[in-house]
């Protein structure tokens, strides 16, 4: 495993890239929009000048890192020499299993395809190519060069073979793989998604108020993010996806998304990606208060 190729330049598919990169593996980074590869490259590179300045990396690792990336806005040509391609664009059914198919008749056959989703079925992705036995899921979490875990998911059809090359891979990326079965929600979010959910109806049912429900879960579970907080960072839509993905795989009650929830999507409110979701971000991350919507 030499050659990485990444799909998507958003949030996950940066870092995937940049953590690859500068493990020393050559990633080609593909994105139909090479003005979003360009916000890449300059995210990774802010990120990198973080590592530097709490001296985790050097400058030479930085600029070897920068070099190790390679940006390619035509899919077929970025996979070509690819031995791991690394599925990270949008959370939509359709659009991953578009790309699986392209994959599947633009890499090279012996190409081991993996999917970044957080609770697609990798079983469903696979079905759309002619290599199950060589599609996986590897499920890195945000921010990745920080974050040590990966869920590493078996389809239906993944072989040992495969699940070993990509659980030995994610080590030498100084990751902790944790291998689980292919489950709606897989391990992560079928725990996280719930808590989340009943944290959101909480506030709908006028229980308590935003920071005061966040301040009991960091206070009273450790937890270092409150679940609201926490649901505006990975994304109120990402949340809503995630939550019906349950919902439709296991036809259980308990996982239908909150009305608030399916509200606050529906408006627009998103999170942090769109400025506000239960929490107002104008003035900075850092600096975040209570939206006006739940302010008392």
């Amino acid at each position: 495993m030499k050659n990485i190729a990444v799909i998507g330049s958003g949030t996950m598919g940066n870092g995937i890239a940049h953590t690859f990169a500068q493990f020393g593996y050559q990633v080609n980074l593909i994105d139909v929009n090479n003005e979003a590869l360009e916000r890449a490259i300059a995210t990774i590179a802010k990120n990198l000048d973080r590592q530097v300045a709490k001296g985790t990396i050097t400058e030479a690792d930085k600029a070897t890192t920068l070099k190790n990336i390679i940006n390619f806005t035509d899919i077929k040509a970025g996979v070509a020499d690819a031995d791991l391609i690394v599925e990270a664009a949008t959370e939509n059914l359709d659009l991953k299993l578009k790309i699986f198919k392209d994959l599947d008749i633009f890499a090279k056959p012996a190409a081991i395809l993996a999917s970044n989703t957080s609770s697609i079925s990798i079983t469903k992705i696979a079905s759309v190519t002619n290599r199950g036995d060589r599609v996986i899921g590897m499920h890195f979490m945000n921010p990745v060069p920080v974050m040590k875990l990966v869920e590493v998911i078996r389809g239906y059809a993944t072989s040992n073979e495969t699940t070993s090359i990509v659980m030995e891979l994610s080590t030498k990326l100084a990751k902790t793989p944790v291998e689980v079965n292919d489950y709606p929600g897989f391990v992560a979010n079928r725990i996280l998604m719930p808590m989340i959910n009943e944290a959101i109806y909480t506030l709908y049912e006028s229980v308590a108020g935003v920071a005061e429900i966040d301040t009991v879960m960091k206070l009273g579970m450790a937890h270092p993010m409150g679940p609201l907080q926490l649901a505006d960072f990975i994304g109120l839509d990402v949340c809503l996806a995630i939550l019906n993905v349950l919902h439709d795989g296991f036809g259980n009650p308990k996982y239908a998304p909150c009305p608030l929830l399916v509200n606050m999507v529906t408006a627009g409110n998103k999170g942090v990606k769109s400025g506000e979701g239960f929490y107002n971000y104008s003035n900075g991350l850092k600096d975040a208060v209570v939206a006006n919507k739940f302010s008392k």
